[in-house]
């Protein structure tokens, strides 16, 4: 659900997305639309009910975006922190950061790509 509403926020309102893109990305803001469409298109695939197989793309899919997407959450660190004011703060990004990877494994988990470390009951 939650990347559902974030591939809407980056189709509809990528103005924030694009001030955090890294200067060595190509068309910013053709890859925030892209990436929004992933999102939505990862998010559809998780909450379907049909098909496991699409469901585990779909984790893998959101998995491997969450990892791409990370230095752009380094690079709003690093331009928060250089403003006068420093922007949202270390107390924001530091947890940012050190959770991706738990986003990263949530992805695999919803999606039954993976059961680490919480198996689940045969069906």
């Amino acid at each position: 659900m939650l990347y559902g509403v974030a591939g809407y926020l980056h189709l509809a309102a990528p103005g924030p997305f694009l001030k955090i893109m890294p200067g060595w990305v190509p068309v910013p803001a053709w890859v925030v639309a892209v990436t929004g469409v992933a999102e939505l298109l990862g998010a559809a695939a998780l909450l379907q009910p049909w098909s496991r197989p699409l469901r585990q793309v779909g984790g893998w899919g959101l998995a491997l975006y969450a990892l791409c997407v990370w230095p752009a959450n380094f690079q709003h660190m690093a331009l928060d922190l250089a403003r006068p004011d420093q922007g949202l703060g270390l107390a924001y990004h530091v947890p940012r950061l050190l959770a991706q990877p738990l986003i990263i494994w949530l992805a695999l988990w919803a999606s039954e790509a993976t059961d680490w470390p919480f198996a689940r009951r045969k069906r």
